[in-house]
């Protein structure tokens, strides 16, 4: 069984409330049940932390012992060097994900410190992003 760990960052514990417009009605905890019972072959674990040295944790806490992380770093992905390098000393490869099209947004939205390090990135489907992410993870 593929252990997938998922970790969100900052203001993703607000989706269902958060600019509905942009990220959607659907609550995160939501999103990642059905996502879960969707891929019943799977150990899917979820974090979700508002601080970025949490996020790091998180990483160096799963990034040697499962099989794929998907990472929704949210506003971090712009600007954390540390996230960049916390993806790059573990060894389970990471997707990077985001619910909007980044890139049909603010101009400082279009730069990612992380997809350097990260082994892909999906962003602009909604909650179906994760599962992209997860599709691609275990098409190794």
């Amino acid at each position: 069984m593929k252990k997938i760990q998922i970790i969100n960052g900052p203001n993703l514990n607000l989706l269902g409330t958060r600019e509905p417009s942009i990220y959607g009605s659907q609550t995160l905890s939501t999103g990642l049940e059905a996502l879960k019972a969707a891929y019943p072959q799977c150990e899917i674990a979820d974090y979700q932390s508002n601080l970025e040295g949490e996020l790091i944790n998180k990483i160096h806490e799963t990034g040697f012992s499962f099989d794929g992380i998907i990472l929704n770093a949210g506003a971090y992905t712009h600007t954390s060097l540390a996230l960049y390098d916390a993806i790059r000393a573990v060894t389970t490869p990471v997707v990077e994900v985001h619910l909007s099209n980044v890139y049909a947004r603010e101009s400082f939205r279009h730069h990612s410190c992380l997809s350097a390090a990260c082994k892909g990135v999906i962003a602009g489907f909604g909650m179906y992003s994760y599962r992209l992410a997860l599709e691609a993870l275990l098409a190794g």
